[in-house]
């Protein structure tokens, strides 16, 4: 039996679509082993959101051939879409595919184990009508991906480019796909795409609350988390359409990248920090404890010392839960990389510190907000005599008890760094 190993960089996005692969190629009879053994065939799905997304996957490339030699090395994904001659170029590399024909990728396969010749075929426009999992791995939290592609073309993102125009799967297949999962015993699943938000934008308009709805009619899934949203989504209206949804977790991610209005027109983001801010009092309020998590970017270009104390203010007073930071790298074809006042990497590294602390302290006084509370939570696994496990917000938190594939309420007795701590 021929085996066959994967590395995953990046997105929830990029977790399904190799779980996509690994389907097709143990359907076919490969045998899964971890990417540090020895194996037949080595498949590395790529990130290029950042210069270190990168740097990261030439080093599993190069990792992949020094660990088998006589090995198919596959790269696909974001990096190879955009860079496709660079992928080509990288010692090793046989078989280059996109990110959307890596779907093939068993014909792709078996055309090079016929001919021997280098293959690199990109492509980012497939439809999702053909993408099903029925499975994630020993995780009782499965990802299910549900839009594919970004039309917003933010100064500094490159992901339009490597993901095509915006594609949802059909509310039938969701349905679908989410019944094999929860026959399976998944009782969580997490909505994902690249721009979550426009789902059924190309049908006319975005109806997001549809799909939530679809996977939440199927017996068996008592959590619904969601991806990454834009802020503009969160409407009274929308809040109506999801409030009665008893499977959705109270737990929203909302794309910030800047607390400084000049900075968020120059990086192309289409609302203002009022906006936001109004955004998030609305999920307060509709969804009370709910936690609000974000990402920053620190140095932008032309970012002035004055425009990055306004985003540390305005972290504050919005209050995160979590805050992803990046300092701002460039890529080469973007708007953003092309911008006068470029900072150093030292400025970037001395404002992510900076944001660091905020994150931090913001993080810590939410937990120390549950304090007291019944949570419900779901065991993921078991460590030293503890369950550890999320709460429906996304706090993580461990407690003592009896595992369970199905959430159980605790209470909320302290927290620390690492999380909350909780008795059942």
């Amino acid at each position: 039996m021929e085996k066959v190993a994967f590395y995953t960089l990046g997105c929830k996005v990029n977790q399904y679509d190799t779980q996509i692969m690994r389907d097709a190629l143990e359907h076919a009879g490969y045998q899964t082993v971890p990417f540090h053994e020895k194996a037949d065939i080595y498949v590395v799905n790529t990130c290029t959101v950042t210069q270190i997304s990168d740097k990261k996957s030439r080093q599993m490339i190069s990792r992949a051939k020094r660990t088998s030699p006589g090995s198919i090395l596959v790269v696909c994904g974001c990096f190879s879409q955009v860079a496709p001659r660079a992928a080509a170029a990288l010692e090793g590399v046989d078989i280059v595919l996109g990110t959307s024909n890596r779907r093939e990728i068993l014909s792709y396969i078996r055309r090079f184990q016929k001919d021997g010749r280098q293959i690199v075929e990109t492509d980012n426009c497939g439809g999702l009508e053909q993408e099903e999992i029925s499975s994630f791995g020993e995780k009782n939290r499965a990802i299910l991906k549900i839009e594919d592609g970004c039309e917003n073309y933010c100064s500094y993102c490159l992901i339009p480019f490597a993901r095509g125009k915006i594609r949802s799967k059909p509310l039938e297949i969701i349905r679908k796909e989410t019944r094999a999962l929860a026959e399976k015993g998944y009782h969580e699943i997490v909505l994902t795409g690249i721009h979550l938000a426009s789902y059924g934008k190309e049908q006319g308009a975005p109806c997001l609350e549809k799909a939530i709805e679809a996977t939440a009619s199927v017996p068996g899934i008592c959590r619904i988390r969601l991806g990454s949203l834009e802020p503009r989504i969160i409407s009274p209206e929308f809040i109506r359409k999801i409030s009665g949804i008893e499977a959705l977790c109270h737990h929203f991610h909302l794309s910030l990248q800047s607390g400084c209005d000049k900075i968020l027109k120059a990086m192309n983001r289409h609302y203002t920090t009022e906006e936001y801010a109004g955004a998030a009092a609305l999920l307060r309020s509709a969804f009370p404890g709910c936690s609000i998590t974000t990402d920053i970017i620190a140095g932008f270009p032309g970012e002035t010392e004055e425009d990055f104390c306004a985003t540390l203010d305005f972290a504050k007073k919005i209050g995160f839960a979590k805050i992803h930071i990046f300092p701002y790298s460039p890529r080469s074809g973007t708007r953003a990389a092309r911008m006068p006042d470029q900072l150093s990497g030292a400025e970037k590294a001395a404002r992510v510190k900076r944001l660091e602390a905020i994150e931090e302290a913001g993080r810590r006084a939410f937990w120390r907000g549950m304090e007291g509370t019944l949570q419900k939570v779901l065991a993921e696994e078991e460590k030293e005599g503890l369950l550890h496990g999320f709460t429906e917000n996304y706090c993580p938190v461990r407690w003592k008890g009896e595992r369970s594939d199905l959430p159980v309420t605790v209470t909320i007795t302290g927290s620390d760094e690492q999380g909350l701590i909780a008795q059942s």
